[in-house]
């Protein structure tokens, strides 16, 4: 691959004008795009020139007229040799000038300037690793779903994850006696406290702070009801009748309607 020759400035001649600093220009007018040619607007002419050199930056030798080649008299542009400054910072002017393409793009062209994907579900972890409560017949369940559908495991050969499970199956083997005991043991404790709680002198207790003579009264008092009668509890706002009484029958007789209407439905039905 040819290797590409830098820009450089073949003559130390300038147009003796004061240096153009690119802050005193539209961001518009130049491109010091990092990684593509520098170029500028020319002040004189108003065409887009090179800008030469690393060090010493001026605009190239150019002609006021781009039409040399048809006939036309070669005249050398008063903005030739302009000494050119990088006064601006150029990550922020990118930054600019990139936000103004995207605005001035139509809108069903824009794109985000940062792609968000969704991320891929992590792959389910092996049985061998899954951190839960062991028992003696999940892990047994386990090694044995394993062995199954494991080519691995053959005879009193295990692949790594069926070692992990052949494993912790043997330790819950071992395990179990005291874990049976402690199970005994919670289940004494659980009948012991309700024999307690069943006691004579508890419920005795029991009574003593929910029961009493108003108590013992009301509950043995059963007198009977004379058929008709209004309860006691009944209070005097309560109303006998209604209000509205047309109001009240022609709603009775809407509703006689429409169940008159549901009727023959339903038995059709």
């Amino acid at each position: 691959m040819p290797r590409k020759r830098p820009g450089r400035v073949r003559t130390k001649n300038t147009n003796r004008r004061e240096a153009l600093k690119l802050s005193s220009m539209a961001p518009e007018d130049f491109n010091v795009r990092p990684g593509e040619p520098k170029s500028i607007a020319c002040p004189d002419c108003r065409t887009w020139r090179r800008i030469m050199g690393d060090k010493v930056l001026k605009i190239r030798e150019h002609c006021i007229s781009d039409k040399v080649a048809e006939g036309e008299k070669h005249v050398t542009c008063p903005g030739s040799d302009q000494l050119v400054v990088i006064d601006i910072d150029v990550r922020r002017w990118q930054a600019r000038q990139n936000r103004l393409l995207r605005d001035a793009m139509p809108q069903e062209n824009r794109r985000a300037a940062q792609q968000f994907y969704k991320p891929r579900p992590a792959p389910a972890a092996p049985v061998s690793r899954i951190k839960a409560e062991v028992t003696l017949e999940s892990a047994r369940q386990s090694y044995l779903a394993h062995r199954k559908g494991c080519t691995r495991c053959v005879g009193g050969q295990h692949c790594t994850d069926g070692g992990i499970l052949a494993r912790r199956y043997v330790l819950a083997l071992n395990q179990e006696p005291a874990r049976r005991e402690a199970r005994e043991e919670q289940e004494r404790q659980e009948r012991r406290t309700a024999r307690k709680q069943t006691a004579p002198a508890v419920r005795k207790a029991q009574w003593a702070k929910h029961g009493g003579k108003a108590v013992e009264t009301a509950n043995n008092r059963c007198a009977g009801r004379i058929p008709g009668s209004l309860s006691e509890f009944r209070g005097p706002q309560l109303p006998l009748a209604p209000k509205d009484v047309e109001a009240h029958e022609r709603r009775q007789a809407e509703l006689g309607k429409q169940y008159a209407q549901r009727k023959p439905a339903a038995s059709a039905a």
